[in-house]
């Protein structure tokens, strides 16, 4: 399946279901710092729910409807970004991600970001690629800040994660605005 390379230590590759076990041991070590943003670790308990996941994921992308790659690091996996949907009728996708613990600092995400981005609009001919990013979370607010993302509103209480509404800033990239930063 697809590989990109990011640079001479890190690439991002289609998740495998072989890849089920390296997975989960990186969400169940970094369980606190990713659950803290993101609902998905409360519901992965052991390895079967990591293969499941990437299971969905391989049949979203067999119907062109998105997919999960992996983000390896010096020949580990460091965490997982992928199009959440491919919404064909109004030309344009959401980019989701999340590093384990031990990746974050590195620029992996921003990276990883650019790429996927690049491929939106150059491969798959969209128009718009959004990011969606907890209001608090600073880290993951700088990565669309940084490549030129939008921001475009904010969805009040958009999800309940640890015994609290998370508000989400939506943020939007149109590819005539990509095109000219480059």
């Amino acid at each position: 399946m697809f590989k990109s390379v990011i640079d001479t230590n890190s690439y991002i590759s289609i998740l495998e279901t072989r890849h089920a076990g390296e997975l989960f041991n990186l969400i169940d070590g970094s369980r606190e710092s990713i659950g803290k943003w993101l609902s998905f670790p409360e519901f992965t308990n052991e390895v079967q729910d990591t293969k499941t996941f990437i299971e969905k994921s391989l049949n979203r992308f067999a119907s062109n409807n998105g997919y999960w790659a992996g983000i390896w690091h010096k020949g580990k996996i460091a965490g997982s970004i992928g199009y959440l949907y491919l919404d064909w009728g109004n030309n344009k996708t959401e980019i989701g991600y999340w590093l384990g613990k031990d990746f974050e600092g590195l620029g992996l995400a921003t990276k990883s970001c650019d790429i996927l981005i690049e491929h939106a609009f150059s491969e798959l001919q969209l128009n718009k690629v959004e990011i969606n990013v907890a209001t608090q979370n600073i880290k993951s607010k700088a990565i669309p800040e940084r490549l030129g993302f939008t921001k475009e509103g904010i969805i009040r209480n958009y999800e309940f994660i640890n015994g609290k509404y998370l508000d989400r800033i939506i943020y939007g990239l149109l590819k005539d605005e990509w095109l000219n930063k480059k």
